[in-house]
């Protein structure tokens, strides 16, 4: 499965396999209900003060069409052994969707 950038999506690749994210309303509430306000996080990132746990938990519901069976803390494993530098434009372009929409 690949993105599909008119959706908003964006890809990750961790372990070699590659992960589609996807924006939706449910992921950004499920997002919302664990983080706190999605303008907040936003802020923070923009300031540099994400933090792991927020990166991993935004990507984490934002996930569409991953492996099954891919559990929260392999997820998280993955992504800081691929390096968080991989992982940046994903995240850049899930926080323009969350100010912009589609």
């Amino acid at each position: 499965m690949s993105a599909n950038p008119a959706r908003g999506e964006a890809a990750l690749v961790l372990g070699g396999e590659t992960i589609v994210l996807r924006p939706s309303f449910a992921a950004l509430m499920a997002v919302e209900a664990e983080l706190g306000p999605l303008f907040a996080l936003v802020e923070r990132a923009a300031a540099g003060g994400l933090g792991l746990g927020e990166m991993i938990a935004l990507l984490w519901h934002c996930r569409f069409g991953a492996p099954a069976g891919l559990e929260r803390a392999v997820f998280a494993e993955r992504l800081v052994e691929s390096g968080l530098a991989g992982a940046t434009p994903a995240l850049r372009v899930l926080l323009g969707q969350i100010l912009a929409g589609r």
